[in-house]
């Protein structure tokens, strides 16, 4: 989903409300997410807005994702963070080892059109531990300066004879291993079925181990971006909003590349034993309505999980989200569940593939 290193550090965010909360009734929370643009995203269009409202300080700090640290604050009794943006994948195992707190979803607000907010979100966006914000998918982009006839399909990412170069991916196995199958043939409905098998892995290494000597790692959201400015790689694996921000905002010269995406959702949770559990809930409420998820489009392109969300947009941003028509035709949306239940597994190989 995303994302700045994590010794960024803190950002308070929020000012007194304008006579709208007294400062008896004021709370600081922590909320937690992955930097960058995408939390900038998120300051804009749910924290200020919040904070106006009811007069609370939002801490905003940066993590890298994973369960780890959740875990390490509940089991020590110590939970310092009061809300946390998940993937998919930690929200369903962390509800399943109870370090996040079950959620009131019937409590969810209407859309704007008074449709129930159980049809409202997009489905599988409402679980029992989160809430989805938004609809983000890693692609790939490269610098049009490199060539004069950039790559198309996600097989190009991986020809270096074609098109040479350090690549850039993230430095865990989700994404990559389905990049791999994909650009080694296998089409989107079979590359779980196939990720599957033993030998569905080994391929999918195999693959990966052709540009394994070209590959520059990187682990925030925020890093690709800076990579391909810096010339330290011609193309990249990203979030599709952090490239979107470096296109449109900073005027990089980068081309996005659809074919292969892998979709995905990012959730509000709530780490069990939070200090603010109630306040999260009503952060939650009010930062997943109709309006707030529209805002947030404005910011960065990841698509809203409401359905009435999305006429809000304008049309100009609109062609840039992951679900757009043209962008869509050859997409795989992200297996949460094989991703709960092989995560450890495949983590721990490709941990040793890169040692190897």
């Amino acid at each position: 989903m995303k994302h700045v290193l994590k010794s960024a550090g803190v950002a308070a965010i929020g000012m007194a409300a304008l006579g709208l909360a007294g400062a008896a009734s004021a709370e600081t929370m922590t909320v937690v997410s992955w930097g960058g643009a995408y939390a900038k995203s998120q300051i804009e269009a749910y924290h200020k807005p919040w904070s106006k409202k009811t007069g609370d300080t939002l801490n905003s700090e940066d993590y890298n994702g994973g369960l780890a640290e959740i875990r390490a604050q509940v089991e020590a009794k110590n939970v310092t963070w009061d809300l946390v943006d998940v993937e998919l994948s930690d929200a369903v195992r962390g509800c399943d080892e109870g370090i996040l707190e079950k959620l009131p979803v019937t409590e969810l607000s209407k859309g704007d059109d008074g449709t129930a907010a159980v049809d409202d979100f997009l489905p599988g966006t409402i679980h029992e531990c989160a809430v989805a914000t938004i609809v983000f998918s890693t692609v790939y982009a490269y610098d049009k300066s490199k060539f004069k006839e950039g790559p198309k399909t996600i097989a190009d990412f991986f020809d270096t004879k074609k098109f040479p170069g350090k690549r850039g991916m993230r430095k865990v196995p989700k994404v990559n291993l389905e990049f791999a199958l994909f650009a080694d043939g296998v089409p989107a409905a079979k590359i779980y079925e196939t990720l599957g098998t033993p030998e569905g892995v080994a391929r999918a290494f195999k693959k990966l181990d052709t540009i394994k000597k070209d590959t520059v790692w990187w682990e925030a959201g925020a890093q690709p971006p800076q990579l391909l400015a810096d010339g330290q790689v011609v193309m990249t694996t990203a979030y599709n909003g952090r490239l979107f921000d470096a296109i449109v905002n900073e005027k990089k010269p980068f081309e996005i590349v659809w074919d292969g995406q892998v979709w995905d959702i990012d959730l509000w949770a709530i780490p069990k034993g939070a200090k603010n559990k109630d306040r999260a809930w009503e952060f939650i409420k009010f930062s997943t309505d109709t309006q707030r998820l529209a805002d947030q489009a404005n910011w960065i392109s990841y698509g809203p999980a409401r359905k009435s969300s999305f006429p809000k947009i304008p049309e100009a941003i609109q062609p840039h989200m992951p679900t757009a028509p043209g962008n869509f035709k050859n997409a795989l949306q992200n297996n949460f569940e094989f991703w709960a239940d092989y995560g450890d597994e495949l983590n721990e190989r490709f941990n040793a593939w890169l040692a190897g």
